[in-house]
């Protein structure tokens, strides 16, 4: 659906907007950060002296016996031995080193304790005194006790502001973890966190008013014309209130958007949030979801606390389905579901004891079915709005919406893509704009122009091209002769499809594909679904009618054919022998139950009847193909030497379509090397590997 460049949910127009705290947060983590890494720069610089020297056993006893040693001083804190030399050893070449640092130590020496070192230090002077009287035999050991004695001065002194340090610096970090830790809890920067881990339970809810800025309105949305009057007229209750009430009427109080993925009911509530003059709430249903017990359903009394304080207001959930699923349905599960506890809180909200007057809820979802029948009764949500894929003439819309911020060449015919477009939906089509403007760019274009939207399509259906794909000759003309067949017997059938094209260059996982124009119509009966059965069988029986074999490249079509089979048996009644019964279950509890709604006998009978219809339209696939070999034969050959064929390719062969309606614009195939894109969705007969 449509959309102007500048996001309406911009979180940094809303009030309230958490990036003043989270920039506080920041700014407080860095101070953090700075302060530990100046203490421990702070540490290195002071607990080191680069002038003191480290020395072994072996040069401390050449000292000793030298007479070089003043006074040794003894650290306990670290078990080691300073050293302070004499001012005359100082003056000595060998010391130059340590020359510079006169009031000393010069050196340090790593010992044990402070008894073991004194016993090591008896030993070396003993050692050295021997030596001295085995040099001079004049000499006696009490002559040279004194010279070679030396003070031993215990240093007991503590360094408290460092030890200080190592016990604050891991507790500082502790608490930067758990402010890191905090904000991670309320999501961040997230709305309606809070600033602590005590605001886990408050609502996370984004508001939006009249003030925010909002530029999504309802021009902006094209097609769902239905559904916008609804929208619209629940817009006007909330701004002229008396004129309904004066008739005795109530404001609804929730409405439920239903419909597929991408049919633009996200884009209905931004409208109703940048059309309504009241404050507008917006959330996921995920947004509830918690792994604390008890979070959601705080989370969900918080809002409405927050919307009646500001009604007249709007509520939007979207993606309901998370939090809204029939409860009780867990057969594996006896324990207390949180889930379930958050449903509870949000259906007494809606409609409980209490009242909630001018709050509306709006609501999204594209899995109704699974809803629970309590959220879905009328008082909770009155209204059930059905947002379909567009039809014709909202598909245009869709396209003249899209292209407004797209630069297109003059030979862009927006009439012509909406018709080549059906089962499309909003989203899907805001995809082809943009793949087309981003294939233009690619091909340095000032303009978007006609093929560069074929190609889009063509790309969003078929997948990207693989023209570097290795055939084998035989494999090549397998394909060839496969999406022959589909061509022949489509084009010869009176309610298949509209043939387009047909190729066999590789797109996606498809090794070949024929594309088809869909009907687009509200009921389908029998025959034209046999009809469909039939063309989609076409490839595999034009295997089996030129080659006598068939191949693993019917996959998509057996697997299409089947379901369809199925279908028409077990859902629509279209089986006489089974009769004018439905097995489908509308509602989704099916899903729970361990059985078939259906005997083991009825079971037999559906799986031959399926098999009966399949076989019968694939015998008529190759009844057809027989008749016409001839024909499928020169269609597989323009195949393998043009790779793409066009419809009017198809008609020069096989002649004008039997029963041929009003066609669309035919394609025009180029006598360049490169042809035309395709332009319509790409029929299930497409031939795929089991790759």
């Amino acid at each position: 659906m449509p959309q102007k460049n500048v996001n309406p949910f911009n979180k940094s127009n809303n009030k309230g907007n958490p990036r003043n705290s989270k920039d506080k947060t920041s700014a407080a983590l860095s101070y953090v950060y700075i302060i530990i890494a100046v203490a421990i720069g702070l540490y290195f610089l002071m607990s080191t002296n680069t002038t003191m020297q480290e020395i072994d056993n072996t040069q401390f006893k050449q000292m000793v016996e030298n007479r070089d040693v003043e006074h040794v001083e003894y650290v306990n804190k670290n078990h080691r031995a300073n050293v302070f030399l004499t001012k005359e050893a100082l003056k000595q070449s060998r010391y130059e080193s340590v020359q510079k640092n006169v009031e000393g130590p010069q050196y340090y020496l790593s010992v044990g304790d402070y008894s073991s070192f004194q016993d090591e230090l008896k030993d070396i002077k003993a050692t050295a005194i021997k030596k001295a009287m085995a040099t001079d035999s004049t000499l006696k050991e009490t002559d040279l006790i004194d010279s070679y004695d030396f003070p031993v001065k215990q240093d007991n002194s503590r360094n408290w502001g460092w030890e200080l340090m190592i016990w604050f610096l891991p507790t500082l970090f502790l608490i930067a973890l758990m402010v890191m830790w905090m904000r991670s809890m309320r999501g961040g920067s997230g709305p309606g966190g809070g600033g602590n881990i005590f605001s886990i339970g408050k609502s996370r809810a984004q508001e939006f008013d009249e003030k925010s800025g909002q530029l999504v309105t309802f021009k902006d949305v094209a097609g769902l014309e239905g559904a916008k009057f609804e929208i619209e007229e629940v817009v006007d209750f909330l701004k002229n209130p008396k004129k309904y009430t004066v008739l005795g009427g109530k404001i609804p109080k929730g409405v439920l958007l239903v419909g597929p993925p991408g049919t633009g009911k996200t884009l209905l509530a931004k409208a109703v949030a940048g059309e309504a003059k009241v404050p507008f709430f917006s959330l996921s249903g995920s947004d509830f979801v918690e792994m604390f017990v008890g979070v959601g359903a705080s989370r969900v009394r918080d809002l409405f606390k927050t919307a009646k304080e500001k009604a007249p207001c709007i509520i939007f959930i979207d993606e309901i389905d998370a939090i809204g699923r029939a409860r009780g349905k867990n057969a594996m599960s006896n324990v207390n579901d949180e889930r379930e506890s958050t449903l509870n809180q949000l259906l007494t909200e809606m409609d409980g004891f209490s009242t909630n007057a001018g709050v509306i809820i709006m609501a999204a979802t594209n899995r109704a079915d699974i809803l629970d029948r309590a959220l879905l009764r009328a008082g909770r949500f009155d209204r059930q709005i059905q947002v379909e894929l567009p039809n014709l003439s909202e598909r245009r819309g869709i396209f003249g919406v899209h292209v407004r911020n797209i630069k297109i060449g003059p030979d862009v015919d927006l009439d012509f893509f909406a018709k080549q477009t059906p089962g499309f939906s909003g989203a899907d089509i805001a995809n082809v704009c943009n793949e087309a403007a981003l294939i233009a760019a690619r091909n340095n274009k000032e303009y978007v122009e006609k093929e560069d939207f074929l190609a889009a399509v063509d790309r969003i259906i078929g997948g990207l091209e693989r023209r570097s794909s290795v055939f084998t000759p035989e494999e090549k003309r397998a394909v060839a002769y496969h999406e022959a067949g589909h061509a022949t017997v489509s084009w010869l059938l009176r309610y298949a499809s509209p043939l387009v094209k047909v190729t066999i260059v590789p797109r996606g996982k498809a090794l070949g594909a024929a594309w088809y124009l869909p009907e687009e119509r509200q009921l389908t009966n029998y025959d034209q679904m046999v009809d469909e059965m039939t063309a989609l069988l076409g490839g595999r029986a034009a295997e089996e009618v030129i080659f006598g074999q068939v191949s693993t490249g019917a996959l998509n079509d057996l697997e299409r054919t089947s379901k369809m089979a199925y279908a028409m048996v077990v859902y629509y009644g279209l089986d006489k022998k089974i009769g004018n019964v439905s097995y489908y279950d509308s509602t989704g509890q099916q899903e729970f139950a361990f059985g078939k709604p259906y005997s083991e006998k009825t079971a037999q009978d559906i799986d031959q009847q399926v098999h009966d219809l399949v076989e019968s339209c694939y015998a008529r696939a190759k009844e057809i193909l027989s008749e016409h070999k001839d024909q499928l034969s020169e269609l597989a050959q323009q195949l393998l030497d043009r790779e793409v064929i066009f419809a009017e390719d198809v008609e020069k062969i096989l002649g004008k379509r039997p029963f041929a309606k009003e066609e669309p614009e035919p394609f025009k195939s180029q006598e360049t090397a490169e042809p035309e894109p395709p332009t319509t969705e790409p029929d299930v007969s497409s031939s795929n590997t089991t790759e």
